[in-house]
Order: C-alpha cells, then structure tokens, then sequence
C-alpha cells in the first residue's frame, strides 16, 4: 500500500532525540528557544512561539491579538475543524465565506460580504500548502481595520510572492502533526513581527506568567518540549529539500494525470509556491473511484468530506448559510499520495492504478 502520508525522520532526528533524554532537559529549555529562533528566521519574522500543537499554535495567537468574547472572526468553512474551533474557543463568533473553487481557500470577494461591525479579524486559511491571495486580504483588512491571522497548519514554506506564509498578517500559527511537510510528532508555532503579540503568545502558553509562580493573566499549559523541538530543529534544515520533492511528484501527476476527462487537477495560483501538504484533485465519481484505488494499494484522502458550517458543532449552534462552493469541493476532493517518500515507480503505478479504475 503506498499511504497517503509518512513522515520522514532520519538518523538526524533520532541522535537530537537521544542528545535530550541523555541531557535530562525535557520540557521546554535550550531546544526550544533554539527551534523558535531558527524558524523565525526561516519564515522571515522577528518572533516565533513554540506551542504544544498547531490548534493550541491557533488557540493562543487569537487570544494573543485580542480576540474575546462577541467578536467576529471570517475564515474558511472548507479546512480541518480546528480552524473554526480556535475562534470558539476565544467566544468569538466563526462567520463563513465561501471558497475560490480553483484554490479550494477563501475567496476575497466573499469575504467582503461577511463583514459587520462585529468582525474582528480574518482567518485566512493556507489549505493543501496553497497561499491565500494575500493581497487582497490584506487590503480588506487595511480598508476595515481588521486583523489578519494566517492558518499555515498546512503550509510550511510555501509563498505568495516570493514571501513565505506566516510572515503576512499579525500572526500565524503552523502545525508540526506526523502528517505535516514538517513534524515535531505533536507542535505548534506561532509568528508574528509583533513584540506586544509574542509577549502576550508566550505568557498565555505558559499559564499566564513571565515569572515563574507569578501570573498576570488566564493562560494554559500549551508549551512544547525539548524533546519536540530536537525534532524540529532537523526537520527544519530537511524542509525545502522535502517540498522540492513534494511539488516534483505533483508535477509527475499532473502530467499523468491532467488531461482525464473529468478529472481537475491541482490548480497553482501565478503568484504563490504551493509546497502540495496535499496533492487534491476534483472528480465527480470521488468515493467509488477511492474505494478502487485502495483496493489496487494506493491510500486516498478526502480532505474535507464534510464542511464546517455543516458539521453537527456548528449547526446546532448557527444557521447554516449555503455555501455551495465548499459544499461542491467536499463531494468531490480527492487527495493523492505526494510526500517525499513516494518514488517516481510509485508515481506511475498511482497513475496507472487510476485510470485502470476508471473502467
């Protein structure tokens, strides 16, 4: 079975695990503030915040840039639940605008019409490793004074004009899960080039303190490990060298793949890098099609079958607007496997299994 995802860890990994557990440093120490500093300075901000996941990564940076109760945030109803739940979290209120059917992120145009004299901020959503169209958020978000929190869970290095995702907003949280372009096993990040937000970040991480056993505000136990951030800080070095991988193989797809009637392959905005944390395609006979490739030995993904706005959480809780882009995209997305361990005999075999199931 070629599966749809697999991180990636070295002999490199395994030595920087040893080197902590040997030091007798596990909790967050030295690592840590080593892995903030080398990922800051990957993405291009002056601050980064290490967090125990990438939903306590997104929880934090909300609370962080003042997100409260009665306050609105618009974000994508087209992502993993945690995106929404962040703002829950924060009694914020999740307002949906649907979704660019090309890029499968939020559509700018969409976003317009969500605002009110209760939104807050707009949680832009780099879904697949696909940069949101930043410019046009960030000149929503300058006409309207909102804050912009950027969603990079899935995006590690990828970039909109020649800058990388996570250094556009106020801040931005990254994920480090097992299936991520970049693992920590579990971990978050937070960026940001704000001094008030990373002081803010780092107390509300570590219980509400600067100072041991002195609180100053209500915070959680939302800090990574050392042993954690050994991870990272190797994983990091492999990053570009993995996307590389990530986005030939998806280009070796597309290319195999493109020109099957029905079929949409990945589309890739002109302006951004996609580094393909998912190789998605569209196609309308999606769950018989995956049924037949898992039984050839080709794991499939189906990211996200269904939208936020109707999952039962939010339904009971608002009601749903249609939002017939996101609604589309759930009945017809399809991931492929495109990690860096897959090979390209395995990229031919993905594609000769493909159209043989669809006869």
């Amino acid at each position: 079975m070629i599966p749809i995802a697999k991180p990636m860890i070295g002999e490199e990994e395994k030595r920087a695990v040893l080197e902590v557990l040997s030091s007798g440093m596990l909790t967050q120490g030295l690592k840590v503030e080593e892995f903030e500093t080398s990922f800051a300075r990957y993405i291009g901000t002056k601050y980064a915040i290490a967090t125990s996941s990438g939903t306590t990564a997104l929880h934090t940076a909300l609370l962080a840039t003042g997100i409260k109760n009665e306050d609105e945030v618009i974000t994508t109803p087209f992502s993993f639940i945690a995106s929404a739940n962040s703002i829950l979290y924060c009694g914020a209120k999740p307002v949906f605008a649907d979704i660019d059917p090309k890029t499968f992120n939020i559509n700018p145009e969409e976003v317009k019409e969500k605002i009110s004299r209760k939104t807050k901020a707009i949680l832009a959503v780099h879904l697949y490793g696909q940069p949101c169209a930043m410019d046009a958020l960030r000149e929503i978000c300058q006409d309207h004074g909102l804050l912009l929190i950027e969603d990079a869970c899935q995006a590690h290095g990828a970039e909109y004009g020649r800058k990388k995702v996570g250094s556009f907003g106020d801040c931005a949280a990254f994920s480090f899960y097992p299936t991520k372009n970049m693992t920590t096993g579990e971990g978050g990040m937070i960026t940001t080039d704000s001094r008030e937000i990373a002081e803010k970040a780092r107390m509300i991480r570590g219980h509400g303190s600067k100072i041991r056993y002195h609180h100053e505000t209500l915070g959680y136990n939302y800090r990574m490990t050392d042993i954690a951030a050994a991870i990272g800080i190797e994983q990091l070095k492999k990053l570009d060298g993995m996307n590389e991988k990530r986005i030939k193989n998806a280009n070796l797809l597309t290319e195999g793949l493109g020109k099957i009637d029905g079929l949409v392959p990945p589309h890739v905005s002109p302006r951004a890098r996609h580094v393909f944390h998912q190789y998605t395609i569209r196609v309308s006979n999606r769950d018989e099609l995956s049924k037949k490739l898992i039984k050839k030995g080709v794991e499939t993904g189906i990211y996200y079958p269904i939208p936020i706005h109707r999952q039962k959480l939010y339904e009971r809780l608002y009601d749903a607007d249609e939002l017939l882009e996101a609604e589309k995209a759930s009945r017809e997305v399809l991931s492929l496997p495109v990690h860096p361990a897959v090979s390209e005999e395995n990229i031919r075999f993905i594609i000769s299994s493909f159209k043989e199931s669809l006869t």
